[in-house]
């Protein structure tokens, strides 16, 4: 069971990052990211279950559950620091990963959510009960995809499930109280993302007992793919600047 992709791996990086992909997405949304990653860094995108080469493995439609599975498989890459990144529902999970493995006296150097408000904020929505053209409408809406291609049938019988589960997922979520992190926080959204605001995204902060800082860039709820340099300066940026805060 492969539960991370590393198209480059640098035994000798200083520093681990592992990147959380949105609702629908895989691993292979941060391809591009293992080779514009400075050389100090090994990129380990995260694979869910039930999409690429898990594709027969059970879904996981409950945060809890699917952090507490990712940080079981990432006890053997800790032999270093190590940094999450989420993106939308990725967020979300990276989030809750920091929380497991701070609980377990690993935390991590930094945390970076993507284009998600902070978790404890609760917002009602039940887009994954809806039929399959209210949820590709969402997702198109967001910039997630284009129309033409969930116009194939093999597409969206392929794409739909796990793009449904996650959405469950994100929605059926529950903050449970405890303590905040130790790690710095850096939220970053798109300028004209209609999920989340940079108000909304500050909100982070009060997760956390370290800094949080927010950075809008230019774009919309997927503002990270043409952007992608930039997120990855800023968060080369980041890290370079956090070891004091790493356990």
């Amino acid at each position: 069971m492969n539960w991370f992709h590393c198209y480059q791996p640098r035994p000798y990086a200083s520093l681990r990052l592992f990147c959380f992909p949105h609702a629908g997405g895989s691993a292979s949304f941060y391809r591009g990211w293992h080779a514009a990653a400075p050389h100090s860094v090994e990129v380990r995108a995260v694979q869910y279950p039930g999409r690429g080469e898990r594709r027969a493995d059970t879904f996981v439609d409950d945060a809890h559950h699917l952090a507490k599975l990712v940080a079981d498989a990432m006890a053997p890459l800790l032999d270093r620091p190590v940094a999450l990144f989420g993106h939308s529902m990725g967020a979300l999970i990276a989030y809750e990963v920091a929380r497991t493995l701070e609980a377990r006296g690993r935390g991590v150097t930094h945390l970076f959510a993507s284009g998600r408000h902070a978790p404890h904020e609760h917002r009602h929505s039940d887009t994954h009960a809806g039929s399959d053209d209210e949820l590709i409408d969402e997702i198109i809406g967001l910039g997630g995809v284009e129309r033409e291609l969930m116009a194939d049938p093999d597409i969206r019988e392929l794409a739909l499930p796990a793009i449904r589960n996650d959405y469950r997922l994100d929605e059926t979520y529950q903050h449970r109280p405890g303590g905040v992190l130790a790690c710095p926080v850096t939220a970053l959204l798109g300028g004209d993302d209609p999920e989340v605001t940079p108000e909304q995204a500050a909100r982070w902060g009060e997760l956390t007992r370290a800094r949080c800082t927010v950075r809008a860039l230019d774009g919309d709820h997927f503002y990270l793919v043409p952007r992608q340099d930039d997120v990855i300066a800023e968060l080369s940026r980041a890290v370079t600047t956090g070891w004091a805060s790493t356990p």
